[in-house]
């Protein structure tokens, strides 16, 4: 039976959410606070490594519940929606901190002492924020010009504008926040949303630029010579083409493309089928907008039992339903919308009609999307065909970047036409630009964009000052928690849905958030299942008598007295059982030990205890940065 000595790492790990999360936000301890009703103490946990707190809490991948503890009992905390709930309450949209982002900062410095929040990206500036709430940015500041204002672009500048340093985005839509708002339907995220978000931004110092294409209106050579650095963080926004036959058939077209238009409100005309190929989160943002769409040459003989306003939509992908990406709500979201689903088909051929437009697609059946070492390589039976009718192909099987605005000899792009970058993902072969978000690491998470902006933040700033920022000792503590307890009935507590409006209602409009998000009794009751995985229950072997209570008490059947023989680990693990029992045989030593991967916190261990060997102890640390 192998075991681990804990360490100062095998403590941080403990809290799952929090490692799991590319920004490190401490989602156990806004949840906790949830729990607590301390509100304002949750949003500031939030909001202090994450720039986009209020748009995560809508729309954000969630990799903290995918790790989320919990979900080994029964199922994960709503980790997301619980961010929603604190973010409405004092985030961008409530409007709290719009006209005084300072002030929001300051705060968020003071937020939830010894909780394990990681608030060195806040803290390590505070001197700025002091100089900046009388004098702003100083005129004097170095400058970055940031290519692209999607969550990437945004991120940097945030924390640019923390360092002093001046960041002017450089957007060629008509609105800042790219995919944000071009990509991601309103009926998930609504506009006013992006807005406040970006308005915090701005009101921290960032110039936001936009109707400005880079090779077209400004040079990247010209940007450089204006800026002291410059960030490329242009989005994945081209649609990737299937070659196939007639793909490039009128009728056929990108499903970003086709976001971008909705988004624009530009005018675009569907008949009465449409088909989506591709079975990601894209694909059904595509496929739930065409869903919102109003007919056109409306037919009602055809459509009687549909509502008014909704065309039949049809999406195809490669994948079997259990292999599927799309998140397992969109899914069935979407098919509550009526969209019809077609697992496993790999598009074969554009079908056309006598006029070269696009009146279908035929498939054919795919018997397999990875071949025996897990790579993508799809294989098919010829012999199965299936042929869709459609008015228009909306293609969604991924997107890649537009670098044709660089003209730079420095700025060296590798053999995929991607930016030569560094191990770190960051910087350029040219010392003054750098890349971050899709562009530096492939389409991923919004999370995943914003940790990269953030990152890039802290190149640029060494680059310019020329001082690395470094970390210094980690403060590091066991708190003891004698009066420790927990919410009546948590462990049974059942995740709830997000509630949200019925399929008919929000079927009818684009601005029809489809989630409501949890009132408040919800909220607290959701986020009462927290197993609070920054609390540790700390054994002392000197008062320990081995007697077996807290393993007869263990609800979990967490604990175990083994004997010495039965337990292997790391050297330290042998010269811990030697201090401990010198030279005597293993065979007559016993130890206690614990599986972690099921304790659920709940202190009958600690309260068992005859000798008050167990203690409940919260887990704290901070990491110090410095330049």
């Amino acid at each position: 039976m192998r075991v681990e000595i804990p360490t100062v790492d095998y403590w941080k790990q403990q809290i799952k959410c929090q490692s799991a999360c590319p920004v490190h936000t401490d989602a156990r301890g806004y949840v906790r606070a949830i729990a607590e009703g301390d509100y304002e103490k949750a949003y500031m946990i939030a909001r202090a490594p994450n720039p986009l707190a209020s748009i995560c809490g809508r729309i954000c991948g969630a990799p903290c519940e995918a790790a989320c503890r919990r979900g080994d009992l029964d199922e994960a905390v709503s980790i997301r929606a619980l961010k929603r709930f604190v973010t409405e309450k004092f985030g961008a949209e409530s409007g709290r901190f719009n006209s005084a982002p300072i002030d929001l900062a300051r705060r968020l410095v003071d937020a939830g002492e010894g909780q394990c929040e990681e608030l060195e990206d806040i803290k390590h500036f505070l001197d700025h924020f002091r100089r900046q709430v009388t004098d702003g940015l100083p005129d004097d500041a170095k400058t970055v010009g940031i290519i692209g204002s999607g969550p990437a672009g945004l991120g940097a500048a945030h924390d640019l504008c923390l360092m002093g340093i001046k960041p002017t985005v450089y957007e060629m839509e008509a609105v800042p926040a790219g995919m944000l708002y071009l990509g991601v339907p309103e009926y998930r995220l609504p506009r006013d949303l992006i807005e406040a978000e970006v308005e915090v931004i701005r009101a921290m110092g960032t110039e936001i630029l936009c109707n400005v294409t880079i090779g077209e209106d400004v040079t990247l050579t010209e940007l450089r010579e204006r800026h002291d650095a410059v960030l490329i963080s242009v989005g994945a926004k081209k649609s990737r083409l299937i070659p196939i036959p007639n793909v490039d058939a009128p009728g056929v077209i990108g499903g970003v493309d086709f976001l971008r238009d909705i988004a624009l409100h530009n005018e675009v005309e569907l008949g009465e089928k449409v088909l989506v190929i591709g079975g990601g989160n894209v694909a059904y943002d595509v496929a739930r907008t065409a869903v919102r769409q109003p007919v056109h040459d409306y037919d009602v003989s055809r459509t009687a039992v549909r509502q008014e306003g909704v065309i039949e939509v049809h999406l195809a992908c490669l994948e079997s339903r259990a292999e599927m990406p799309a998140d397992d709500a969109e899914v069935d979201e979407g098919a509550e919308e009526g969209i019809i689903l077609h697992n496993s088909w790999g598009p074969k051929e554009i079908l056309v009609d006598d006029f070269g437009r696009a009146r279908g697609v035929r498939f054919t059946k795919c018997l397999a999307v990875f071949d025996a070492d897990g790579r993508f390589s799809p294989s098919f039976d010829e012999g199965q065909t299936l042929d869709i009718e459609a008015d228009q192909v909306l293609l969604s099987i991924g997107q890649a970047t537009d670098l044709t605005f660089i003209d730079s000899d420095d700025v060296a792009l590798n053999e995929r036409g991607q930016l030569q970058l560094d191990e770190g993902r960051n910087i350029t072969e040219a010392e003054d630009v750098f890349a971050a978000g899709d562009v530096a690491t492939g389409p991923g998470l919004m999370i995943h964009a914003i940790a990269s902006g953030k990152q890039a933040a802290r190149r640029i700033h060494a680059y310019l000052t020329r001082e690395e920022l470094t970390s210094t000792p980690r403060i590091v503590m066991h708190h003891e928690l004698p009066m420790y307890g927990r919410e009546v009935g948590y462990e049974t507590t059942p995740r709830e849905g997000v509630p949200a409006m019925s399929p008919a209602e929000r079927s009818r409009s684009m601005e029809a958030v489809v989630e409501r998000g949890f009132a408040e009794d919800a909220a607290t009751r959701q986020a009462s299942r927290c197993l609070d995985c920054g609390i540790n229950t700390i054994f002392n072997s000197e008062r320990c008598i081995l007697c077996g209570g807290c393993v007869d008490v263990c609800p979990e059947g967490c604990l175990f007295i083994v004997k010495l023989e039965r337990i292997e680990g790391e050297p330290e693990l042998e010269e811990l059982v030697t201090n401990r029992y010198g030279d005597m045989p293993h065979d007559l030593g016993s130890a206690l030990i614990k599986d972690e991967t099921v304790c659920i916190r709940c202190g009958l261990c600690a309260v068992r205890c005859p000798v008050d060997a167990i203690t409940m102890e919260s887990f704290n640390f901070k990491e110090a940065f410095s330049a």
